[in-house]
């Protein structure tokens, strides 16, 4: 099942990765997972919020916000399970964009957050691997 990424392009500047952190904190919407990349005069900020439509409309006040559909796949925390992931899109050739992980406790394991070309496809190979991924109800 996919789930919805804010990709928030935020000024290089001193300060800015703060107002956007203290603006959602003050809006009681707590970060799942985030990422970012810059560049010399911005970065692309990828988050999973618990409240993806506030958290859109808050912060396209002052940033360009997009959404996108991503995979967010369940593994165990160990050694090699990522591997596994990389194999069944690799075997089925769906194109891998970027991605980035995150970890709960031991109990719940780790998460990578994918974004591919095709997510319908990529459900697919992950299921018939028995692969599962993150539902939207646990974010």
């Amino acid at each position: 099942m996919s789930i919805k990424q804010l990709s928030v392009f935020v000024e290089n500047k001193p300060g800015k990765l703060l107002e956007i952190v203290k603006t959602l904190a003050e809006a009681e919407i707590n970060i799942r997972a985030m990422s970012i990349a810059d560049t010399r005069d911005f970065g692309i900020l990828r988050l999973i919020v618990s409240d993806i439509e506030k958290a859109k409309e808050i912060l396209s006040d002052d940033c360009v916000v997009t959404v996108t559909e991503v995979i967010a796949v369940e593994m165990s925390d160990k050694a090699g399970a990522l591997s596994n992931v990389l194999k069944a899109f690799g075997e089925a050739e769906i194109n891998i964009e970027y991605m980035y992980a995150f970890t709960a406790s031991t109990e719940l394991g780790a998460y990578v957050v994918i974004r591919v070309d095709d997510n319908c496809a990529a459900e697919k190979v992950l299921a018939q691997e028995g692969i599962a991924t993150l539902d939207v109800s646990a974010i």
